[in-house]
C-alpha cells in the first residue's frame, strides 16, 4: 500500500498529499529546492455578508407563472434580475504558502532516487545518494500533537545543509523571527475582512550550527534535523501567533512523535484491508508507469485496491473531528484564486466527498460535514424567509466555512438549485442507518424538520394536480423544447422531485423513531402522495424533467435523475425492476453521448452500476477512472483537480463488494470476473454491522459479520457468486459485540 516514484515531482499534480483535517501539504520531493505546498482549512476569504436579492419574494409567484406558461426566456431573464444575488461571490479557499528548503546538490550527480508515500502510516519518504552520502527524508502532519514534521538524515555525520524560507504569492505581512529559533509568518486571506492567519517553524538540529539571516533560517553541518510547522487562523483562536508558539514551545522528540501519529492513524486506516490478488510484479513499478500501463490497457487490481486505500486516506488527511469539512479540493490547494473558489459545492460534489464515510469504516469523519449543515442553518433559515417567504431552511448549489445559503454565480444551469439541505439530511440518516445512534439522530431531527418545512410551504400545484419545485433545475444540464428553443429553468426536475421525496420520507421515520410532531408528519404524508413520480421515458430512460424533453447535451457530465438509483434507494432492481432497466438505459444513453468524462462524473457512473449489480459496468468503469481521470499522484483530475471522483471511486468500489440498503447485506453483488479472488476485512452495513469476507475462482468462500448493535441479520449472495449455483440467505440473531463467521 504505497505510492512510488522514482523522480521528484516538478509539477503540483505530481506532489504527495499529507494532512490532519485542520493542515495540510503537497511533498514535491525536490533534491536542490524542496517545497511543501501548504493549506490551512479556515483559511478562506473575506467572511459571511448579506448577498440576498431583495426582490426575490415579490417576483417568485410571477417566474412561476412563466414557467408553468412554457415562457421560459422570459422566466429566466426574471430569475436572473430577481433571484440572483447581486453580490454573486461567496468566500473561497486560499494556499497558506509555500515552506522551500535549497540544499547544496547543485551540479552533482544524484543516484538512486526514490519518493513514496506509505498509506499504512501517512509517511511520505524521500532518499538520494549524492557523492556516496545517502540522504533520508520522513514527512507527516500528526493530528494529536497539530505539527507537520520533517526528519532529514545521512549515512554520513556533518552532512546536513540546507536554507529555510517561506513564501506567499499575495498579503504575507510580515516574515520574522519570534523568539529563539523560531520563524513566523503573518497575514491575512483576500476580501474586504479576510482571514488572518500565522504559521510558524522551527528547527531541533542533531550536531551542526543553526543560524537566523533576515528570515532565513540556516543549517550547516548537522547530523541529522527535524523542523516542526504549525499554522492558525482567528477563525479559531484570536491570536494565532500566540497559539503556534504554544505548541512549538514543546521539546519534541522524533521517534514519539512518530509513533503518537502513526497510533493515532493507524485507528483509522487500519480498519478496512483489501486484497484483490493482483500482479506481485507490478506492485513494484512506480505508480505513475502503472496509470500508464492501465491506460493502455493492462489489468492492474492491486492498482484498485491502492485507489480504494488512498480514498479512505485522503477523507482521514482532510476531515477529522474538529475541522472543517474535506471541499472541492478536500484540504489541498494551490491557487489564490482556484477554479470555482474551491468552496463547497453542494449539488454533488461535498456529498459524494462523504459517500465514503459509513461503508468504509470512517463514520467519525463523517461529522464535519454534518458541522457544516448545522453551520448553514440559521443562514438558511434567513435565506428561506427573506427570498420565498417560507418556513424551514434553504441553501442554494454552493456555500463555505461561514455558512453561506444565498444564490451563487450567475450561472442559470446552476444558481437557482434547491436541493442541497435534503440532500445533507440523506447523510443524516445514512449515518443513522449504519449506526444506529438514536441520540445523534435526536440532535439533528430539527434539522430535519427545518429542511422539511421549507417545501411544504415552498411547493407549488402544477396544471396535472403534482406538488412540483418551481422554479427547477436539473443540475447545470440544457432541455430542448419542441420548437428548438433551449431552457434550463423549468418546474420539477426529476432530481428536485426525489430528493424531495427522500426528505419528506426520512422525516416521517424520524418522526415516527422519536415520536415527534404528528400533525407536520400527517401534513406531510399527504404531501408526498401527491409528489411526481419516477416516469419512463420515450427512449426507455429515466426522465430527466417533468416532461419528457430533448436533452441538449446527451452525454452531459451530470446524471442526477438517478439520484433515486444513488444514494437514494428509490430504485432498485429487486423492489423496481423496470425503473431499474430504465436507469440503466439512462446509463447508456449518457456513456454513448461521450458521458463520464470529469472524475466525480465517471465515480458516480460506478456508484450506478454497482447499485444495478453489473459488475462488468463497474470495472469497465473503474478502468477508465483510472486511465482518463487520475492524476499521477493518484489523484482525481476534474480537470483540474477535485478530490470529489477520490471519494467516489473508493466508495464504488465498497459498494461493488457490499450492499446493505434493502434490509439486508448483499454480499459481493456486483464482482466483476476480474477480479475473480480476494477479500476484504472490516467494511459496514446498514444495522451496524462490520463485515470480512474471502472469494476465490469468483465464489464466496466465508463471511464474518461482527454486530455492534444486537439487531437481527439478514445476509445474501446472488447465484452468480455462489458455490451452490443459486441465490444463498442466511437469517440469524446477533449479540451487541459478538461475530458471526460463516464457511459458504
Amino acid at each position: 500500500m504505497k505510492l512510488i516514484y522514482s523522480k521528484e515531482a516538478t509539477i503540483w499534480d505530481e506532489a504527495l498529499p499529507l494532512g490532519n483535517g485542520f493542515l495540510g501539504a503537497m511533498v514535491f520531493g525536490s533534491v536542490m529546492r524542496e517545497k511543501l505546498s501548504l493549506n490551512e482549512d479556515s483559511l478562506w476569504s473575506g467572511a459571511r455578508k448579506n448577498r440576498h436579492n431583495p426582490d426575490a419574494k415579490t417576483y417568485l409567484p410571477q417566474i412561476r407563472k412563466l414557467l408553468f406558461e412554457g415562457k421560459i426566456q422570459e422566466a429566466e431573464k426574471l430569475t436572473h434580475q430577481a433571484l440572483f444575488s447581486p453580490n454573486p461571490h461567496p468566500a473561497h479557499y486560499e494556499p497558506l504558502g509555500d515552506l522551500c528548503l535549497d540544499f547544496p546538490h547543485h551540479g552533482k550527480a544524484i543516484k538512486n532516487y526514490e519518493r513514496s508515500l506509505d498509506l499504512e502510516t501517512a509517511i511520505v519518504t524521500i532518499s538520494y545518494q549524492v557523492e556516496e552520502v545517502t540522504y533520508k527524508r520522513e514527512y507527516f502532519i500528526s493530528a494529536p500533537d497539530q505539527v507537520l514534521v520533517m526528519r532529514l538524515t545521512a549515512d554520513v555525520p556533518n552532512s546536513i545543509n540546507f536554507d529555510v524560507d517561506f513564501e506567499r504569492d499575495r498579503n504575507l505581512d510580515q516574515l520574522e523571527r519570534d523568539g529563539e529559533g523560531r520563524i513566523v509568518a503573518r497575514g491575512r486571506s483576500l476580501g474586504e475582512h479576510g482571514v488572518n492567519f500565522a504559521t510558524m517553524y522551527r528547527l531541533q538540529n542533531e550536531g551542526g550550527n543553526v543560524d537566523i539571516i533576515g528570515a532565513t533560517l540556516r543549517l550547516e553541518n548537522a547530523d541529522a534535523a527535524t523542523l516542526l510547522l504549525c499554522a492558525r487562523t482567528d477563525v479559531r483562536n484570536a491570536d494565532p501567533q500566540a497559539w503556534c508558539r504554544e505548541v512549538l514551545s514543546a521539546e519534541f522528540e522524533f521517534e514519539r512523535l512518530k509513533k503518537k501519529h502513526i497510533a493515532d492513524y493507524q485507528a483509522f486506516y487500519q480498519r478496512v484491508q483489501v486484497d484483490f490478488k493482483g500482479d506481485d510484479q507490478k506492485v513494484k513499478l512506480p505508480t505513475d508507469e502503472r496509470l500508464k500501463l492501465v491506460a493502455s490497457g493492462e489489468q492492474d487490481n492491486d492498482l484498485l485496491a491502492l485507489y480504494f486505500q488512498f480514498g479512505r486516506y485522503l477523507l482521514i488527511s482532510s476531515s477529522r473531528q474538529g475541522s472543517f469539512a474535506a471541499n472541492l479540493q478536500g484540504i489541498w490547494n494551490k491557487e489564490m484564486l482556484p477554479p470555482w473558489g474551491s468552496k463547497y459545492t453542494i449539488n454533488i460534489n461535498i456529498e459524494m466527498n462523504y459517500w465514503l464515510a459509513e461503508n468504509c469504516n470512517l463514520s467519525e469523519l463523517h461529522e464535519p460535514f454534518f458541522d457544516l449543515l448545522e453551520l448553514m442553518k440559521e443562514s438558511g433559515k434567513e435565506t428561506a424567509q427573506k427570498m420565498y417567504g417560507c418556513r424551514g431552511m434553504i441553501a442554494h448549489h454552493n456555500t463555505d466555512i461561514f455558512g453561506d445559503t444565498a444564490p451563487v454565480d450567475k450561472y442559470m444551469p446552476a444558481t437557482i438549485w434547491f436541493g442541497s439541505v435534503a440532500w445533507f439530511c440523506h447523510h443524516v440518516w445514512e449515518h443513522y442507518l449504519y449506526t444506529l445512534d438514536v441520540d445523534f439522530l435526536k440532535k439533528y431531527y430539527d434539522t430535519i424538520k427545518e429542511a422539511s418545512l421549507f417545501f411544504v410551504d415552498f411547493l407549488v400545484e402544477d396544471d396535472k394536480g403534482r406538488l412540483v419545485v418551481t422554479p427547477s433545475t436539473s443540475p447545470e444540464n440544457t432541455y430542448r423544447l419542441p420548437n428548438g428553443q433551449s431552457g434550463v429553468l423549468c418546474y420539477g426536475a426529476s432530481m428536485d422531485s426525489q430528493i424531495v421525496n427522500e426528505l419528506f420520507t426520512i422525516f416521517l421515520n424520524c418522526s415516527e423513531l422519536l415520536s415527534e410532531d404528528k400533525e407536520l408528519a400527517n401534513e406531510i404524508r399527504t404531501m408526498k402522495a401527491k409528489l411526481p413520480p419516477i416516469e419512463i421515458g420515450k427512449q426507455g430512460q429515466v426522465m430527466e424533467w417533468a416532461e419528457d424533453y430533448e436533452e441538449a447535451e446527451p452525454g452531459h457530465r451530470h446524471i442526477s435523475h438517478l439520484f433515486a438509483l444513488y444514494p437514494a434507494n428509490q430504485i432498485s432492481v429487486s423492489t423496481t425492476p423496470e425503473l431499474a432497466k430504465a436507469a440503466r438505459k439512462t446509463l447508456d444513453l449518457r456513456l454513448a453521448g461521450g458521458g463520464g468524462h470529469t472524475g466525480w462524473s465517471r465515480a458516480w457512473i460506478i456508484n450506478f452500476w454497482a447499485r444495478l449489480l453489473d459488475g462488468e459496468k463497474v470495472y469497465e468503469n473503474l478502468q477508465a477512472l483510472l486511465a482518463h481521470s487520475t492524476l499521477p499522484n493518484l489523484l482525481d483530475n476534474h480537470p483540474p483537480f477535485q478530490i470529489d471522483g477520490n471519494f467516489g471511486g473508493a466508495a464504488g468500489i465498497a459498494e461493488m463488494l457490499l450492499q446493505s440498503q434493502d434490509g439486508e447485506i448483499h454480499l459481493l453483488p456486483a464482482l466483476p470476473k476480474e477480479i475473480p479472488s480476494g477479500s476484504v476485512k472490516g467494511l459496514c452495513a446498514r444495522g451496524g454491522f462490520v463485515i470480512d469476507m474471502t472469494w476465490v475462482d469468483g465464489c464466496l468462500q466465508t463471511f464474518n459479520v461482527f454486530s455492534k448493535t444486537g439487531v437481527p441479520c439478514i445476509v445474501k449472495i446472488s447465484e452468480n457468486v455462489s458455490k451452490a449455483g443459486a441465490e444463498q440467505s442466511w437469517k440469524f440473531a446477533t449479540e451487541m459485540g459478538k461475530g458471526y463467521y460463516y464457511e459458504v
